[in-house]
């Protein structure tokens, strides 16, 4: 079985959460703390879901 690093929608997934990454950054700073993080956790969460569920 392959890795889930080869899956393209992971790596689509994983080129999504950089791209967001990047952005929040010209977010204004009251955000940061809360808005940003929960964009920041919820486009990490894709990724990981996808690696967990490849393993079943």
């Amino acid at each position: 079985m392959a890795s889930f690093t080869d899956l393209d929608v992971w790596k689509k997934a994983r080129e999504i959460r950089i791209y967001i990454s990047g952005l929040v950054k010209s977010f204004p700073i009251e955000d940061k703390y809360r808005l940003t993080d929960q964009i920041i956790r919820s486009s990490r969460s894709v990724g990981n879901n996808l690696a967990e569920g490849h393993g079943r």
